[in-house]
């Protein structure tokens, strides 16, 4: 069967590989899961391993198989499966478990080990293929009402995680009540923040460089968030306005902004970092005044990255519930489709080319 590839380590390596078809035998515990693939969604962590700046072959293979947000649809499944059913539509996590007690515990998306594991990604293949099969603990359920938003579940899970670890590290402070929510950058993962925060009451100010009006003012403004322009308004502004945030979501894919947000949070808040980035950017920061004003504001720094079946469960949710509150919006992030895996070219010519494209996806095959 047909799947999309790269060469580790060999910058702009995409290909159309021929790999074998999957069988439930793989698992002879009886808890196979047999899945055919009906969409893939790509990101900047594809582009970035097809740009050789990570991703690396599982043991014995010279290729990797892509696609780390799928969706599709279950074909087939092992005798001891008891949560998902042939015909149910389905996602699967990302990150699988090393030998960490983390891991072991199901917390796998925080293991302690430097070596991780994560299909489509790192030493393990990815989901833009016809068909893959994964064990039953890996594979989430989706509601057929929400089959609309497919290949949104794995970044949504990404920005529930952020948001829920945001507030389980801020039991520290016995109450919390944040009222003021930043996210900084208005890409699939910012506008999933965007809505994560707006249904958890706080006010959202969306931020990103391009002025309105434009497809990202419009989604986080139907969202009933603040679109904020740092072509059009300062940060320092928006802080004389409002008052330092409570809670800054980073996701623009930019180390700077990232370090550059540090400066704006306010007295006993929280600062999530999600991007990935993978070159060696250097810049300059008032350092001893950022020191100074985190250690005396109880600030908190945090990593967040990639998500266990909860979260992608906790997602699932909140995407239903976006769904009804604010109908006809969340799907405006799905802006470029590509059909079949033949046209894996087109893939990447979007994912590198367009800059307005919020999210770029594959449609693999139909039901």
């Amino acid at each position: 069967m047909k799947a999309v590839a790269v060469t580790p380590g060999t910058p702009n390596s995409v290909h159309l590989k021929d790999i074998p078809m999957p069988s439930l035998d793989k698992y002879p515990n009886g808890k196979g899961v047999l899945v055919k693939v009906l969409k893939v969604g790509v990101d900047a962590t594809d582009k970035e391993i097809n740009d050789a700046l990570y991703g690396n072959s599982p043991p014995g293979d010279d290729h990797l198989v892509l696609g780390h947000e799928s969706f599709g649809i279950v074909e087939e499944v092992g005798p001891n499966v008891t949560k998902v059913k042939k015909g149910d539509y389905v996602t699967a996590t990302v990150r699988r478990p090393g030998g960490s007690i983390y891991d072991q515990i199901g917390t796998y998306d925080m293991t302690s080990e430097e070596t991780y594991y994560e299909r489509g990604i790192n030493l393990l293949h990815g989901y833009m293929t016809e068909y893959f099969v994964d064990e039953e603990d890996y594979i989430v359920k989706i509601p057929p009402g929400l089959k609309h938003l497919h290949v949104l579940m794995e970044p949504m899970s990404c920005a529930a995680k952020a948001v829920q670890q945001a507030f389980e590290v801020q039991r520290r402070m016995k109450v919390w009540r944040p009222k003021v929510a930043w996210v900084m950058g208005a890409g699939q993962i910012g506008l999933l923040s965007t809505l994560t925060l707006k249904l958890r009451g706080l006010q959202v100010y969306t931020i990103a460089r391009s002025p309105a009006p434009s497809l990202k003012a419009e989604i986080t403004e139907g969202m009933e968030a603040t679109y904020i322009s740092t072509k059009e308004r300062s940060l320092e502004d928006l802080v004389a306005e409002t008052g330092k945030p409570d809670i800054i979501v980073e996701a623009t894919g930019s180390s700077v902004i990232a370090f550059e947000s540090m400066k704006y949070l306010g007295l006993n808040g929280v600062l999530v970092l999600t991007s990935i980035t993978g070159s060696d950017t250097k810049h300059e920061l008032p350092t001893d005044k950022i020191n100074i004003e985190w250690v005396l504001g109880n600030k908190l720094l945090l990593g967040s990255v990639n998500a266990n079946s909860e979260h992608f469960e906790a997602g699932i949710k909140d995407l239903a519930l976006g769904d009804v509150m604010f109908p006809n919006v969340i799907q405006k992030i799905l802006t470029n489709p590509v059909d079949g895996l033949d046209n894996y070219q087109e893939l990447i010519r979007l994912l590198v080319e367009e800059k307005s494209a919020l999210k770029v996806y594959m449609n693999v095959a139909d039901e």
